[in-house]
This record gives structure tokens, sequence and C-alpha cells, in this order.
């Protein structure tokens, strides 16, 4: 990223990465999964087949409680109709004419799909217990504007297990510290056009206080749906979807616009599925069973190219034609990894690699994993786009290069060995872990000498660093610049001129 940014200096306002959407869930332990509802019931001594006498009041409380906010807070209640309404569209008609001053600002009411138990008797076994099963109920959405998170919505469920979601967007908290501290900016949307102190805004948006978070939760899990009160365990919360984005913010869209074309347009072909793989913090082996691919898009507002990797994508777009955005969106954070204390069913505990937790507590890890994503992201695309640094160093990779003893030849990027050579270390995983000598030999189909001779040219040419004390070799950033920008000279213009529809020779025609 240093080096985009480094390029395009002059261009660039500033950088601020956050995250962008926020939607967590709340879920009642006691009550979540059917066991534990049957097991909750049966304390209660009430019976299996009274499970739906049991909810039928509390959800009346729910009901109650909405009725009461909207009249205390002049409001009506929205029923929705129609699958094509789109709530954003009428909370912005409603803001535009009341103001973004903190208060409740609408309530829509809609019937929407929700988890739900049934009763069921085992004849075979002669037992009773709650089966999980699919329902309908109405649904509240609750919206408001938070002092310190902006605007939020909360969705209140009026049917058992009654599971919660909360909504709010990093860009709008980041607005309200920079309120308060009386720092300028100028905000559309969710997106920041200026920024009086950048660097700043930058290390509020790094500081979470996920306890303080987590109190807030529960203010509105109170506030909005009282029945918590009837349950000891209250609310756990996890995460549901987190976007981060990364924006470059131009001075102007004659400043973005001819890089951004030219950048999304060669990354649409120049990235592969190992390519994605690397952003995301992960290794491409032969179990992965998931989808991947490219997409790429054009909106009213401008292109867009999108890589995705099962629940987890990578974009890059323009917003209003000069901030340049790359944003990571994980429907499932598990998807990432990190290290982590891990405790096993038999009592002992490791430190290992391991899936990120969904609890909220895992945000601030969320956040250092999903910055590094589009980390990498950028640093892919500075390569792709450094095309007068390009000419030079290709050049240079075509000729003989010395340690002071032994003098290597040049690479041929379209000769066989050298081809291969340069796809293999190109490899997603390798970026990541680094690669050895034992996997370019079973890439390669070469022996153990003749790799480390491919790697001791590779090396003085600059290419590959070795780690010290250890046998992994990782691309230098010349390398990863050479490799990626050889790979995308063969893929997207020679092999298609050489492919392509053949003139009829003279005296055929």
């Amino acid at each position: 990223m240093k080096a985009f940014i480094g390029r395009y200096a002059d261009k660039i306002v500033g950088v601020i990465s956050s995250f962008d959407r926020v939607v967590i869930t709340g879920t009642i332990l006691d009550i979540c999964y059917a066991d534990a509802m049957g097991r909750y019931l049966r304390n209660k001594g009430i019976r299996i087949f009274d499970y739906t006498r049991f909810a039928e009041p509390l959800r009346e409380q729910i009901r109650k409680n909405a009725e009461e906010i909207a009249c205390s807070s002049g409001l009506e209640i929205e029923f929705i109709r129609s699958k094509n309404f789109r709530q954003d569209d009428r909370i912005d008609e409603i803001i535009a004419r009341r103001g973004n001053h903190p208060g409740l600002v609408h309530i829509f009411s809609v019937m929407e799909r929700c988890p739900s138990f049934k009763p069921w008797h085992d004849k075979a076994t002669g037992k009773t217990f709650l089966k999980h099963t699919q329902a309908k109920c109405l649904h509240y959405y609750f919206y408001f504007i938070d002092q310190d998170l902006g605007l939020c919505y909360v969705r209140v469920p009026t049917w058992a297990p009654f599971r919660l979601q909360i909504y709010f967007n990093g860009h709008n908290q980041l607005a309200a510290k920079m309120d308060k501290l009386g720092i300028g900016y100028t905000q559309i949307d969710n997106s920041f056009l200026a920024i009086d102190d950048f660097a700043k805004a930058q290390e509020l948006v790094d500081v979470i206080d996920v306890g303080w978070l987590h109190k807030r939760l529960n203010e509105f899990a109170e506030r909005f749906r009282p029945v918590i009160r009837h349950f000891s365990s209250g609310y756990y919360w996890s995460l549901m979807q987190l976007e981060y984005a990364t924006d470059i913010v131009f001075k102007s869209r004659e400043d973005l616009q001819p890089i951004y074309q030219h950048i999304v347009r060669t990354a649409v072909h120049a990235v592969k599925a190992d390519n994605i793989a690397t952003f995301l913090g992960r290794k491409l082996n032969g179990n992965y069973q998931g989808e991947m691919g490219n997409s790429f898009h054009t909106r009213i507002q401008g292109t867009r190219i999108r890589h995705h990797m099962g629940h987890v994508s990578i974009k890059m777009y323009d917003k209003f034609g000069i901030v340049l955005r790359i944003e990571v969106t994980a429907n499932d954070v598990s998807f990432f990894k990190h290290h982590r204390r891990v405790e096993h069913r038999d009592g002992t505990s490791e430190t290992k690699l391991a899936p990120v937790r969904k609890f909220i507590y895992s945000l601030p890890v969320m956040s250092e994993l999903m910055k590094a994503a589009n980390r990498r992201y950028m640093d892919f695309v500075a390569a792709i786009d450094d095309r007068s640094a390009a000419i030079k160093d290709l050049d240079a990779l075509s000729r003989p290069a010395t340690d002071g003893n032994r003098t290597f030849r040049g690479f041929n990027l379209f000769h066989g060995d050298d081809l291969d050579l340069f796809l293999a270390i190109a490899r997603g995983e390798f970026m990541i872990s680094g690669c050895r000598n034992k996997n370019l030999r079973g890439l390669l189909n070469k022996t153990g000498s003749q790799v480390s001779r491919m790697l001791k040219r590779l090396k003085t040419h600059g290419l590959i660093k070795k780690i010290g004390r250890t046998y992994k070799y990782y691309l230098t950033a010349l390398g990863t610049r050479l490799v990626t920008t050889a790979l995308r000279l063969r893929e997207m213009f020679v092999i298609p001129s050489l492919t392509g529809p053949q003139q009829p020779s003279p005296q055929n025609s």
C-alpha cells in the first residue's frame, strides 16, 4: 500500500481504514436452541406441548412495548407489505426532514422468517422434546441515531427464541468521535471525502472498546426487547457480518479515474484463485471445496470488481469518483484464522492457529486481519499498476546477474522451465507461508539440487530472500512486482495475440 500511496502522493488527500457495516446478533443462552428451550420449560414446570402458550404472552409484551415506544416518540409503526420496499430509502427521507440529532427515527414492522421450535413426541423412545424449525413472525425494526454509534437499527422478532439483530456503521461511529474532539470532516453517506487530521482519525478508529460496546448492546436489548428480564443468562453477542474498508481519498475525479480504470480492468484478468486466498490470509489447497471467483460490474455509481472465497469477499470500487475503496466483507468471521489459546474437551489447552471466535470480543482481531487483507490487495494493485518501473525491471530480469563468484543467466518468462518456475513461486500459499525446496520439487518435477540452483538464481537476481534460520524463501518487493508484471503481460497481451484470428495468406486471398 505504501508503494501505491507514495506513487500518487501528490494526488491523494489521505487514507482511512475502518469498519463499515457491522451486524451483531444476540442470542438468549437459556433458550437459543431446542434442547435449551426444552430444559428451560421443564425447569419452569411447563409441558413441552405448551411451548406455544408459553411464547404467546412474551410476544404480546414485545408488541405492547413497540407501541408504547412509538406513542411516546410521536411516531406511527409502518407495516411493510411490498418485498421491493427499501427501508434505507425511507430512513434517508425521514432524516433529511428531521435532521441527524440523536433519537428514535422510525419503526417498521414486517412479517419475516425466524427460527422456532415445534413439540415432538417420539413413539419409538416415548420421549417428548422440541425440534428446530423455521417459521414466520412479526419483526420490528427500530431505527435510531445513537450519540456514539450514529444511525443504528435493532431488529426484534416477536417469537421465541427472540434472536436480536443490531446494526451500526463504523464510519458513523468515527464521525461521532471526531465531533466530540472537534476534528473537521466532510462525510457523504458512509465515506469521508475530507478529514482535517487523517492520522488522528486513524488512531480513533484503531481503539476498539468492546467492553463499552457490550454494555451499549445490553442497553438496546433492555429498551427494545423487555422480555430479556425473564431470562437470567441475558444476551450472548456474536458477529454476524462485518465490512472493513480502506479508503484512499483523491483530490479530484480527474486524479483518480485514469488510475482506477487501468487497475480495475487489469485486476479482472490478473487476479487468480490463489491470489484471492493470499489476500484473505489463507492457503489454497486441494481440500478447499467452496466457491471462488471474480466478478466485474458496471453500476450507476461506477464500476466494481469483486473477488470471493466462500463466505468472504474483497472488492474494489470508486465512491463518488474521488474515493478508491478496498473492502473486505465477512459473512462468517470463523473463515479467518489467528493464533489463540484453544481449550480442548479433556480440559487441556494450547496456543495454536485456529478460526476466529464469533463473539464480539473478536472485533479487535478482525480489525487487524481485515486491514491486513486490504493491504495485501493494495500491494498487488501497486505491482500491476507500476508500468514505468515494470519495463526497466523486466529488462533487468532478462540480463545475467552475478553474486561475485558466479554469473547466472537471465530469465525468459516464455521459456518452459523459467515459466514453470514463475508460475510456481507466484502461488498464493507461498506468499503467506513462504516456499521451500521440497515444495518446488513436487511442482516442477525437479531434483533437490536442480531446485537449489533455481533458488540461487532467483536470489542472485533479487527476486527472493531467505528467512534467517529457516529453509523458507519469500518474494521480495521487486520479485512480487516482476512476477506479477511478467505473468500479466503473458496472459493479457502475448497469449491473446498469438491465439487471435489468423489473417489469410496472400495466395489464399
